[in-house]
């Protein structure tokens, strides 16, 4: 995605990038969390670096 949780949390939890992607996509389009999820998972990203 745009601005690299995706990587971040892949390298956080060891699992591949392309999984947490999947995951994200599936939640924005079935439950409507992804994108919240997203930009507070930014946000602890930009705060912890």
């Amino acid at each position: 995605m745009i601005l690299g949780v995706c990587e971040w949390l892949s390298y956080k939890l060891g699992y591949r990038v392309g999984m947490i992607r999947l995951a994200f996509l599936i939640a924005a389009l079935f439950f409507g969390t992804g994108v919240g999820v997203y930009l507070i998972l930014w946000i602890i990203k930009t705060l912890l670096n």
